[in-house]
Parts: C-alpha cells; sequence; structure tokens
C-alpha cells in the first residue's frame, strides 16, 4: 500500500513537466521550427548571460564573505553573521522595485546625492538591473553552506601549510576551496537555478529572459510559450545532471570540527575587509529596507495630512496577509504530508521504488514556478474534467505549490525519518503495537522537529512565490506576492512599501527561526 501511494504521488510530482513535454508535440504541434527561430534563440541567450554572470558573481561574493566570518578576525563578526543571510526575506521582485525606484532618477538615492552636488545616477533597468539585484539577493545560497562548510573543516592542514610558508591566501586557495567545493558548488547551482527561474525582478528591469518571454506568449502566442517552456526545462534538467556528475569527481571533505578554528589576523586589510562587508549588506539588506520604510512611511503620512489618499486600507492588507499565511500554511502541510510516504520508502524501508519516487520529487528542484504555472493553465483549459473540478480552485493553486516546493521539504523529512532509531521499532513490535501504532507512538514523536522545519521551509517559500501565485490563483483571490508586485507595476509605490514591509516581516520571523538561529547552533 505504501509503495502503490508513493509512486501515485511520484506521479503527480513529474505530471506538470510531462504535460508540457506532451504539449510541444501533441495536435501536430512542429516545436523543431520553433526551438530555433529567434523568438526562442533570443530569450535563451539572455537567460545563460544573467545565469552565468549571477551565478560566478554570487558565488565569488558568497565565498569572500563566508571566509571573512568564519575564518578571520573581522570586527562585529557575530553581526555580520546574523545580517548577511538576510536578503532570503525579500522577493526578488521586491528588491528589484527597490533598486529601481532608489537609485534611477527622480529615486531617494537620486535627491541624497544631488544634496552634494551630483547631478545624475545611471538608470538601472536590463542586464544591469537584473544582474545587480539577483546577484544581491541570492548570494546567501552560497554564503551560507560554504560558512557551514568553513567553521567544520579541520584546521591541521592550514596550520601545516602557514608553517611551510604559505601566506593565507594561498592557504584558502590550496586547502580551503577543494574541501569546500562541493559546497560551493551546490550553493552555485542554487543561484543558475534560482535566476533561470526567476520571473518577477527581469520582469520589473524589462529584461527579456524565458521566463519574462513564457509570461507574454502564454495567451498571445501558446505554441511560442510551449516551446520556451521546453527549452527551459531542459536547460535546468542539464544543469542539474552536469552537477552531480561535478559533485561525484570532488574528492571527499574531510569531516569533524576543530576544537581550534583557524582565525586569520587581518592586519592592513582590516579596513578593506570591513568596507567590503559593509558594501555588500548595505546594498543587499540596507537598500531595501530603507526604500520600503520610505515608500511606506511618505504615504501613511500623505494620507494623514490630506494629500493623495491611499488606494488599499487597513482591510485590504490584512485580507492579503491572511490569504497569504492560509494558502501558505496549507501548502506546507500539503507537500510535507505528501513527501512523507516516500521518505519512508526510502528512509525506513530501503525500497527500490522508495528511491524511485524519491529521484522523481528531487527533480522538481529544477522546475521554475513559471513552468508549473503554465503546465496547471492549458492543463485544466485542455482537458474538461480537469476543467470542471479543478479550475479555478484553491486545490489547483495549493498542487502547484507542492510540486514546485516538495522537493524542499523532501531533505528534511528523510533526515527525520533516518532518526528514528530501528532499536524503537523493535521494541514496539515485540510489545504487539501495529504499523499504525509504532507510526503514531514512535515515528511521529521523533520526526516532529524534522517535519515541523520541512514545512516551515516550503512555507517561507510559498509565502514570497510570484509566478505561480499569479496565474494559478482562482478568481478575487490576492497574495501579498500578486498584490505587492500589481502594486509596482501600476506605480503605487506607498501602497507597495507597506505591503511589502509586512511581507517582510513575515518573512523575517521565518528565516530566523529556520536559517539565521539553526546556523548560529551548528
Amino acid at each position: 500500500m505504501l509503495r502503490v501511494a508513493g509512486l501515485a504521488l511520484a506521479g503527480a510530482f513529474a505530471f506538470p513537466g510531462a504535460y508540457l513535454v506532451y504539449r510541444n508535440f501533441a495536435a501536430g504541434a512542429d516545436p523543431a521550427g520553433l526551438l530555433v527561430s529567434d523568438r526562442t534563440i533570443g530569450p535563451l541567450w539572455r537567460s545563460l548571460q544573467l545565469a552565468v554572470s549571477v551565478s560566478v558573481a554570487a558565488l565569488v561574493l558568497g565565498t569572500g564573505l563566508a571566509w571573512l566570518t568564519t575564518r578571520t578576525d573581522l570586527p562585529l563578526i557575530r553581526f555580520w553573521r546574523v545580517l548577511l543571510p538576510l536578503p532570503l526575506v525579500f522577493p526578488t521582485f521586491v528588491a528589484a522595485a527597490a533598486f529601481i525606484h532608489t537609485l534611477n532618477p527622480g529615486g531617494l538615492a537620486n535627491d541624497m546625492l544631488d544634496s552634494i552636488g551630483v547631478q545624475r545616477t545611471p538608470e538601472l533597468r536590463g542586464f544591469r538591473g537584473a544582474w545587480l539585484v539577483l546577484t544581491l539577493m541570492t548570494y546567501p545560497y552560497v554564503y551560507l553552506p560554504v560558512a557551514a562548510r568553513l567553521r567544520q573543516l579541520p584546521s591541521t592542514l592550514e596550520e601545516s601549510a602557514r608553517v611551510l610558508g604559505d601566506t593565507a591566501l594561498k592557504v584558502f586557495g590550496r586547502v580551503c576551496v577543494p574541501q569546500a567545493a562541493t559546497a560551493m558548488g551546490a550553493g552555485t547551482l542554487l543561484v543558475f537555478l534560482y535566476t533561470l527561474s526567476d520571473f518577477g525582478a527581469v520582469q520589473l528591469m524589462r529584461y527579456d529572459t524565458l521566463t519574462r518571454a513564457i509570461a507574454t506568449n502564454q495567451l498571445a502566442n501558446p505554441p511560442v510559450a510551449l516551446a520556451l517552456s521546453l527549452i527551459l526545462l531542459v536547460l535546468a534538467a542539464l544543469v542539474v545532471l552536469g552537477e552531480r556528475r561535478f559533485s561525484h569527481r570532488l574528492p571527499d571533505a574531510a569531516g569533524g570540527r576543530s576544537s581550534r578554528p583557524m582565525i586569520y589576523d587581518l592586519g592592513r586589510w582590516r579596513v578593506p575587509a570591513v568596507g567590503f562587508v559593509v558594501i555588500a549588506a548595505a546594498a543587499a539588506v540596507g537598500a531595501p529596507l530603507l526604500a520600503l520604510g520610505d515608500w511606506a512611511a511618505g504615504g501613511l503620512f500623505r494620507s494623514a495630512t490630506g494629500g493623495r489618499p491611499l488606494t488599499i486600507d487597513s482591510s485590504v492588507v490584512l485580507d492579503a496577509t491572511v490569504n497569504t499565511l492560509g494558502v501558505s500554511v496549507a501548502a506546507a502541510v500539503v507537500s510535507t504530508a505528501a513527501v512523507l510516504p516516500i521518505a519512508l520508502l526510502v528512509g525506513r524501508y530501503r525500497s527500490p521504488t522508495g528511491s524511485l519516487a524519491h529521484a522523481l520529487v528531487v527533480s522538481t528542484f529544477a522546475l521554475p514556478g513559471i513552468l508549473i504555472a503554465l503546465s496547471m493553465r492549458f492543463w485544466t483549459l485542455r482537458s474538461d474534467l480537469a476543467f470542471e473540478v479543478l479550475n479555478d480552485t484553491m486545490a489547483l493553486l495549493i498542487f502547484a505549490y507542492m510540486v514546485r516546493f516538495g522537493s524542499l521539504a523532501m531533505g528534511v523529512t528523510l533526515v527525520a525519518v533516518r532518526s528514528v532509531p530501528d532499536r524503537l521499532h523493535d521494541s514496539a513490535r515485540i510489545l504487539g503495537a501495529g504499523r499504525l501504532r509504532r507510526f503514531v507512538a514512535v515515528d511521529l514523536p521523533m520526526m516532529g522537529p524534522g517535519l515541523l522545519a520541512g514545512t516551515g521551509l516550503v512555507l517561507l517559500s510559498v509565502m514570497k512565490e510570484l509566478p505561480i501565485s499569479l496565474f494559478v490563483s482562482p478568481l478575487g483571490f490576492s497574495t501579498l506576492a500578486t498584490r505587492i508586485f500589481g502594486s509596482f507595476e501600476d506605480a503605487f509605490i506607498a501602497e507597495a512599501g507597506i505591503m511589502a514591509a509586512v511581507l517582510v516581516a513575515l518573512s523575517f520571523v521565518l528565516t530566523w527561526f529556520l536559517v539565521i538561529r539553526r546556523d548560529h547552533l551548528l
């Protein structure tokens, strides 16, 4: 029974991607011609250019910050360890809007610079704008795993290299980088896939990547949208396969935590190092927060003093917040419940069926949200049964979220399943407890913290998800993300700032408990 459930759930996770492939070749369609046309080659090239550029920049920035905050005597090091992961709380489209309306002519920074004699700042649009925003918002995906790995590295090899006369830079390149390469590669892969799948930042920056082209063509030219989706799907799959082959060739990193971590004296490099960290934190965290605070406070002050009234009131913000929390909690619970049978097959019963299902679920990590949204829209419109049962329903929205973020819950859930000792099951079996009773009395209490952590990760991600929320939500159902994005598009900046402040505050609370606090306990 568990095997059947595992296979059925794995099929559900694989369905959106499989349906997109099917639609490309169904009804006599000719995707081959579209795949080599200018309408697809241009967005593909721009997506690759952006993804590679952001990945390289995030790798350098994230690794540099990780080394400074774990292996040097950087001043205020605990403060920086809390502050530097905070870009995770900002949806990329919120950060993009913050930079657009802060740095562009007429923005907050422009006014501040004008007071000191700087008359003009460069306009932040297109490739440069998308690259800057995505780099600053994604470097924590490199910073966090690399920092965790550097804290765990034994210092003996570094001490030996220093005794032999190597400089700190040579030690980092010859000793630290090879042992942290797996973490660096995994973080860079996340950045690459995130950049490929991003829609909000490139849409606001008006940079025509695959995701923006898909959204533009989904109604006006469905065959082109499907061809673009196939390219994005294949590209994401190739990236994941390439990373796995690369990671298998890397040497195993030495384990264990050193009792005497190697700490380098920055010496004359102390001031440049502090300046580098301050600039990174100010750009990635300070600038968006300053912009959101300025928009929200300006709108509230203007409305209170008899100026142009806000187009929203507290009931609208409350309604969007309740919708966001409600659908996020529902999607998170459903996602964890969906991957639990598969995790039990893999972690408890070592089933080949479970391994296959696990691989299918994990592979959905590479499926961008825009592709899931497109698949769901075309499926419900083309299938009479799906249209009657699922079209314009919360069930379809939660299913799309589950497919998009179920892989996040899978890793933590599998760890939770494997944390239950076999001897407890043996003891319960001897005492006459059946499978169901053992699951309720033994498994759930011990797996609880892990299951809650996985649920929280999905909840945090669903709150900030934009493409699925935009294109799959029922009519009249708005989340904070969709309302913020719509307000930015319609130039209602104050309203967007108020709702973005609420979303960022909610995201910060979850990020603190799920990422930053846990990182400090390592």
